[in-house]
């Protein structure tokens, strides 16, 4: 078993008092509301301005979704091989220009959804660049001791966008208009290229040693490294086995809320946000659950132990009882988001910093390349056995997924290693 190091508290700087962190941090938070907002307001513009149907705006939402599947692998072989700040802060400007387009082509008039349908496409490619680049380019701001607490940070300023981002997007929408609103998401963007160009550290990023690997084969060299590595990769198959259900059990929470528990529509965005919450309280916690239970331990336990209160979602009844399925579902956002800090922190401590793009997109590509699969398995079981069954299913599903961690190297070890390789772990 690899040396391990603990939490080490003595003599450090405060993540908050580390000036390019602090960019960081301030600048992805700005971003992620920005993106949370725009998400909720181009369906609106496509509904509302456009006069799209029900399958019209779901095509938002798949060619938001498919530049992951198209694009993951190549973008992390580019931001193994540039300036991963730069081409962050070329993601931003490139998102920015292509939500202030669709106010100003609708101001003469030539607004349709073809154009709306390219944008959504076009911003959803920068945004996977962008986010290779990001989860690659953390360990290189904050010390290896600091990454849980620094993840941490990050997954809360997510969670905290996905929790007020919508509501203020739609807000917004209805008081100015779709169009108008999508000029203010475009000010977000700026802010956070401003505050990474901000940022004094320009580490090297290993582009030399990926630049002598044929492009064919560098293409894949990430998959590979994870392959060969037995805790990476039972962490894969269980994120990726948990995204699949996790995301059969999203695609039913609306008209479960609405049809079978009766709840009206103000009600289903309370128990959402109510259910956000878990997700945020772990993430402000996670870095001292993290210290108690072990920095490597958590993954596996953060997977495991929240397992049981999932069947309280199909358990739901109407009135009250639809407390339970916003338990059920806080205890899903805590787990995410306990698993994701501590998952995001060991790949980043045992991935050779030549590889960490790629490494990082493959991740990307399998986990979320199942998200559409797992939407089509939620919709296609209910469709045959109802919405409870389907959402027993889909709870004991995504507990199965803590399997391929339990039953890895991770059960023997307490905290993340201090080197790393692919014999690490």
């Amino acid at each position: 078993m690899t040396k391990s190091l603990a939490p080490e508290r003595v003599g450090r700087t405060p993540l908050w008092r580390r000036r390019d962190f602090a960019l960081l941090w301030g600048g992805q938070t700005i971003g992620e509301f920005g993106a949370r907002s725009s998400g909720v307001v181009v369906p609106l513009v496509a509904a509302d301005t456009l006069a799209a149907g029900v399958f019209q705006v779901s095509l938002l939402t798949a060619l938001a979704w498919l530049p992951y599947l198209l694009f993951s692998l190549p973008a992390g072989l580019v931001a193994d091989r540039v300036d991963q700040r730069r081409l962050m802060i070329g993601c931003d400007l490139g998102r920015a220009a292509l939500l202030a387009s669709v106010p100003l082509v609708g101001l003469v008039g030539q607004l349709t959804l073809p154009y709306l349908y390219v944008v959504v496409g076009l911003n959803g490619v920068l945004t996977v660049f962008f986010t290779v680049a990001y989860k690659s380019v953390v360990p290189r701001l904050v010390p290896a001791d600091q990454l849980v607490e620094g993840n941490a940070r990050l997954t809360v300023s997510e969670d905290a966008a996905q929790l007020v981002g919508p509501a203020v997007g739609g807000a917004l929408a209805g008081a100015l208009g779709g169009a108008r609103t999508l000029l203010g998401t475009t000010v977000a963007f700026l802010v956070s290229a401003a505050t990474l160009g901000l940022i004094r550290s320009h580490p090297a990023t290993g582009a030399t040693r990926a630049q002598r690997v044929p492009a064919r084969v560098a293409l894949t060299e990430g998959l590979g490294f994870v392959r060969r590595h037995p805790v990476l990769l039972s962490t894969l198959l269980c994120a990726t086995t948990s995204n699949f259900f996790g995301m059969a059990t999203a695609s039913l929470e609306v008209p479960y809320l609405l049809r079978e528990l009766r709840a009206a529509p103000a009600v289903v965005g309370v128990v959402v946000s109510a259910g956000a919450v878990g997700g945020l309280v772990a993430g402000l916690l996670a870095a001292r659950i993290a210290a108690r239970v072990g920095s490597a331990r958590v993954i596996w336990v953060a997977m495991a132990a929240p397992g049981p209160f999932y069947l309280l979602m199909p358990a739901a009844q109407p009135g009250w009882g639809l407390l339970l399925y916003a338990v059920g579902l806080a205890a899903y956002s805590a787990n995410a988001v306990l698993f994701n800090v501590a998952l995001v922190s060991y790949r980043q401590r045992v991935t050779p910093p030549e590889l960490l793009g790629r490494v990082t997109a493959a991740f990307l590509w399998v986990c979320f390349g199942a998200v559409p699969l797992g939407a089509l398995f939620g919709g296609a079981l209910a469709d045959a056995w109802g919405m409870r069954p389907t959402l027993v299913v889909t709870a004991v599903g995504t507990w199965s997924a803590a399997l391929f961690v339990v039953c890895s190297p991770l059960r023997t070890m307490r905290d993340l290693p201090s080197g790393c390789g692919a014999g690490d772990g």
